[in-house]
């Protein structure tokens, strides 16, 4: 049977890896520096802007149509505002994470501007979750707008058409694997050779590190990796941990301070 999450007092000092795509790993890491951490960013995704945002601009211009329109990530956000210049009154602003909760405080939608729901449970936040907080009654027959990659899971929207509710989605922004050129495959194995923890937010990142591993160190690099301790602040990220091997698995809270907290609490 695979081990149970590790207590956070399990930790020990070691080289700490942040997978986010570069701009988001920035901040995190230079408090971690700060922190006096050896803090080390190697992207396991890329965000980049659509080649046409012509629909995004379009549905950000008719926003105020919308009772609700929900944001499934940090990146989402952003994107949005590049194409938007306020908040329309009285649409509900609805987040899956206390990234995205951050990133739209950011552009000044907060709960003194707007509602803004989102999860009340900080250790699982996803669709399901969102959704426990959603009146879907007080949305029957109305629209609902779902900012989002170009791929990505379409439970939320499904659950919403159940529940009698008309759903627009548009895409903000794509992502995908960062290359893996012969200085990543260098940088990888250096990684595994130190014996790295690894920060990884999406099951989506933790699907590419496997795939860089073994084609960079190959078999021997993946079982080696296996043994490495893993902070997530997602139970579906940790399953999805545990189902491909990992058993050194911490799961932690959504949002960079509970991040924080458990490197914090390492001896």
């Amino acid at each position: 049977m695979p081990a149970p999450y590790l207590p956070l007092a399990s930790l020990s000092k070691t080289p700490i890896v942040i997978t986010r795509p570069q701009s988001q790993a920035e901040p995190l890491a230079a408090r971690l520096t700060a922190m006096g951490r050896d803090a080390r960013i190697f992207p396991l995704l890329e965000i980049q802007p659509l080649a046409d945002n012509t629909q995004l601009t379009a549905c950000m211009k008719g926003l105020a149509d919308y009772a609700m329109v929900a944001f499934v990530s940090p990146n989402a956000i952003d994107a949005a505002f590049t194409c938007l210049s306020h908040w329309p009154q009285g649409v509900v602003a609805a987040v899956v994470g206390e990234g995205s909760r951050l990133a739209l405080a950011k552009h000044g939608v907060t709960n003194e501007t707007a509602m803004v729901l989102s999860p009340v449970d900080a250790q699982r936040t996803d669709s399901e979750t969102l959704l426990e907080v959603v009146d879907l009654p007080a949305l029957a027959g109305k629209k609902v707008l779902i900012v989002r990659a170009e791929t990505g899971r379409e439970l939320l929207a499904d659950r919403l058409r159940e529940a009698g509710i008309s759903v627009d989605q548009v895409a903000a922004y794509s992502r995908s694997a960062p290359l893996l050129d012969d200085q990543r495959r260098q940088e990888l194995s250096q990684l595994i050779d130190a014996r790295s923890d690894w920060i990884i937010t999406s099951s989506e990142a933790l699907r590419y590190l496997k795939e860089d591993v073994q084609q960079a160190a190959g078999t021997s690099g993946w079982e080696r990796i296996k043994q490495a301790t893993l902070i997530v602040p997602h139970l579906r990220i940790a399953e999805t941990a545990k189902n491909i091997g990992f058993e050194q698995v911490i799961l932690t809270a959504s949002g960079d301070e509970a991040l924080m907290a458990a490197i914090q609490s390492r001896p």
